[in-house]
Order: structure tokens, then sequence, then C-alpha cells
């Protein structure tokens, strides 16, 4: 009763519309609304990095909006993570999801029960297999990502040299990564020497560019597509002396390879985004739903943003273990 007449006077005073918008407003900020947060366990740089900024979001907007309960939880598995997802809606009574599936396949049921069982359901970076199952979808641009460094390496040799790529893991985001890069230097006199997976991993990529260097005497750059195969093809080019004939482009925005950007590091020049900070945009979109009266469902794709030395310190979290 006393929210009525709070409402009505402020009727009087401003006009019904204000008043219509202020009930709401207030009715928004009264009630509790419980957001689940369900994401893969930090089990390489990336994911560190993704559980890092889930955390971060977290207290910023519990700080925020008191009216927010916001529950993270992380799987080290498929099976776990559905298991995740069915004990936030039974026993958390989630009003809202936000989950970057473990894989697509296994969780794809899973959050196509949560979406039938009436709850707000965003999706991150990993698409489900059927579409139209979440309201929001947030992800990095990977064809982009691919394109952008493939832009950069072909105005940086002029349009001519040899490079060498190393690949992710053999999956449709790597593929399209591939694919963005090599439209990228099409019509060029960019060589590719070779190309080989070494799984966004540090150690294979260390095993993979220690192959190159050994069979190729000439290379003017690498692209790694990542910052962790990065990181090992670094170790790799110093160990063979070779860090004066050539330059890497790595993707991804971990913290140590921001930081050689920052610095102006000659070996690492630039970085392309895939920011693992993601995940804070989907739970601000998210929170969005319940705190405002804006439309937030749809695609929100991020960009592929270069990384240089003008702006470099823009995504340097030196907290983040990414």
């Amino acid at each position: 009763m006393k929210t009525i007449t709070k409402f009505l006077g402020a009727a009087c005073v401003v006009g019904l519309g204000l008043a219509s918008t202020l009930a709401s407003t207030t009715a928004l900020a009264q009630e509790k609304v419980k957001i689940g947060v369900s994401i893969p366990a930090a089990t390489h740089g990336w994911a560190g990095g993704l559980n890092y900024h889930a955390e971060q979001a977290e207290k910023r907007l519990e700080a925020t909006y008191p009216n927010l309960d916001v529950i993270v939880v992380t799987a080290n598995g498929a099976g776990e993570q559905a298991n995740d997802l069915e004990d936030l809606v039974s026993v958390q009574n989630i009003d809202a999801l936000v989950v970057l599936p473990f894989e697509s396949d296994p969780l794809t049921v899973p959050v196509q029960q949560v979406k039938e069982a009436g709850k707000f359901v965003t999706v991150v970076d990993r698409g489900l297999s059927l579409p139209g199952i979440e309201d929001v979808y947030v992800a990095g641009n990977n064809p982009e990502l691919g394109r952008v460094s493939g832009e950069y390496i072909k105005d940086r040799l002029d349009g001519k040299g040899k490079i060498v790529i190393l690949r992710g893991i053999p999956t449709v985001i790597d593929e399209e990564r591939v694919e963005g890069f090599m439209t990228a230097i099409e019509g060029s006199d960019i060589e590719v020497l070779d190309m080989k997976h070494a799984n966004w991993n540090r150690d294979d990529g260390y095993e993979v560019m220690q192959d190159f260097l050994s069979r190729f005497p000439e290379i003017d750059a690498v692209w790694a597509q990542d910052d962790d195969i990065a990181l090992g093809v670094i170790e790799a080019v110093k160990q063979a002396d070779r860090t004066d004939e050539l330059f890497i482009v790595g993707g991804a925005g971990m913290k140590d390879i921001i930081k050689r950007v920052m610095d102006g590091d000659e070996l690492t020049p630039i970085d392309v985004l895939y920011p693992p900070s993601m995940i804070a945009t989907a739970m601000d979109i998210t929170a969005m739903k319940f705190v405002s009266n804006a439309a937030v469902e749809g695609r929100y794709i991020l960009g592929a943003t270069v990384v240089t030395q003008e702006n470099a310190e823009n995504f340097y979290f030196p907290d983040s273990p990414f």
C-alpha cells in the first residue's frame, strides 16, 4: 500500500507517464533476481581469464544492483556442466542463465530444458547445436580475427614474404579463423610455407615452431592464431636466435602478450582480441533484462580489435591469470 501511495503522489507531481516508469523501476529494484553463470573451469589460459572476468563481473553487478544475486559455477566437463544447470534451476531457482558450453552437442538439450523451464538464457562463445534456444548470444568474431591478422601481416610485409601458420584445435572455430586469414592475403605474394595444428597450447606451439625453424631458413612472419601458442613460438624463436628476422601475431588478449605489445616488443608488435571478458559482456546484458526496461534480446558479436602499443593499456589486466 505504501508503494502504491508513493506512485500516486509522483503521478500528481510529474505526470502519469513518469509515474509508470518509476513504478516499473522500483518494482525491478525490489525483486530479488538470481542469475546463474555456468562456465568451464580454468583448465587452460583463456578459460582462466574467463573465470577471472566472471568473478569480477559478479562482484560489480551485485554491488551496483543489490537486487541481483549472481551465482557462478564452473565445470571440468560437459557432464558436470549439465548437472550444474539442473542444480541451478531446481535448487537455486534461477531467473536467468548465462552459459558458455563446455561442448556444444552435449549441452544443447540441458540448456534447452532450462529455457523450457521459463528461464532467460544467454549463450556465450560456443553456440548450441540447435538454433533459436537462447534469448541472447554473445561471442567473439572468429572470421574477423583471422582476417585482421592476415591484413596486418600482408601490410607489414608490403604484400610479399614467407610465413608459417600455427593453427588451433581442429574445430569450426579454427577453420573460420584460417579461412578469414587466407582470404585476407589472397592475391598477394605472401607464401605460406606450412601450417600445422598447435592446439592452442604453449608446448605444442613450441614444438611446431621448432620444426618450422629447422626446415625453413627464411621466415618473415608467424601467425600463431592464439596467445598460448604464441608464447611457445617466442621461446622457440629465441632459442634459435632468430628474433631479428621475423615477427609474431597472436590472438585472444593474454596479459603477457598485451604487456609485450605495450612495452614495444618488436617480436610481438600487435595482438588481436578474442577477449575472455566476453563473459562479463554477457552477464551485463543479461542483468539489463532485469534492472531496466531496455530490449536486450539478440546477437552480440564482438569486434576483433587490433591491440597496438598506443591502445594496449586499455586491454591490460595484470590481476587476471590470462
